[in-house]
């Protein structure tokens, strides 16, 4: 089982109940606990995304989210061996060629550290303003996966779809890694899992209940166009705590994040037995950042070493 951390201060979303310091953070103090979970062998790091939230949603999802891409160069710079995913890219609300460029040199100035968690969105608002059609948004993600893996082949590419099309042309620097960039998927519904069969290294469950997961692997198996690789599955137990839309789930999976070592391990093993590949622990109430920095620490020398 990977243990991941995510980037501090990059969402304000109600229901993961971040700590009031937490905003207050500056990028210094976000580098030092990147450079912190690094030392201390975390998997890798995530960046949220939205472009916009409307007026009526800031309650429940904020409104302060960085540009993934962007975010995850800086972090780039400031680390050296971490894995930088994004969690999730919003994929149809940006042309893929912008994508193909943008992921292709994250990757080639990391030296291969780039994981493209992809999600079709949920907010009609933000794709209304931004002009996509939020009806379409399946189709859209289908075709600009197909584009972006085509322009990170070596030489020229060639796509012709519904939405996007291009005919010899070339987009460099592409991805280092072989293969080009692992896709994950982000989501629930038979369409995500369907497209995971089709397209997807791994999947990165919300709301399917944990003791689901094994069944929904073994559908994604089954489908006639399975591409035939191993699925990992990312899987946090704070997503328990977050409904659809960002609502508040106010029942009793809501509980305090535990703070005994044998608890967590006990839990991280349930769901590698599952299925799960990696996991992020989420954190329990903390009264600083010298207290997350020291929680970081915990978890990697106290719980990692029992689960991995």
């Amino acid at each position: 089982m990977k243990i991941a951390a995510g980037l501090l201060n990059s969402c304000h979303v109600k229901a993961l109940r971040q700590p009031v310091w937490e905003r207050s953070l500056t990028p210094a103090q976000q580098a030092k606990a990147a450079q912190t979970a690094e030392a201390l062998g975390y998997w890798k790091i995530g960046v949220p995304e939205h472009f916009l939230i409307p007026q009526d949603h800031i309650e429940l999802s904020g409104e302060h989210y960085p540009q993934t891409t962007t975010a995850l160069g800086w972090l780039a710079g400031v680390t050296s061996t971490i894995k930088l995913a994004s969690n999730i890219t919003i994929l149809p609300l940006q042309h893929p060629v912008a994508h193909a460029k943008m992921w292709g040199t994250l990757d080639w100035l990391s030296g291969g550290r780039a994981i493209m968690i992809v999600g079709v969105g949920w907010l009609k608002d933000e794709f209304d303003v931004m002009g996509v059609d939020f009806h379409d948004r399946g189709r859209i993600c289908d075709e600009y996966v197909e584009a972006i893996r085509e322009l990170w082949k070596p030489g020229v590419a060639s796509y012709e779809g519904r939405y996007v099309k291009f005919r010899d042309v070339a987009c460099a620097p592409r991805p280092v890694q072989p293969g080009g960039i692992p896709i994950w998927f982000g989501g629930d519904a038979d369409g995500v899992l369907k497209r995971i069969a089709r397209h997807g290294d791994g999947w990165s469950a919300f709301q399917t209940p944990p003791d689901q997961i094994p069944e929904k692997l073994d559908w994604m198996k089954s489908q006639a166009d399975y591409h035939g690789r191993p699925i990992g599955v990312d899987y946090s137990l704070s997503h328990l705590w977050l409904g659809h839309g960002h609502v508040v789930r106010d029942d009793d999976t809501r509980g305090s994040s535990p703070t005994d070592a044998q608890m967590l391990i006990d839990q991280i093993g349930f769901l590698k037995d599952l299925g799960v590949t990696e996991t992020r622990v989420p954190p329990p109430e903390l009264a600083d950042f010298q207290a997350y920095l020291d929680w970081l620490a915990w978890v990697a020398e106290t719980v990692a070493p029992h689960v991995k």
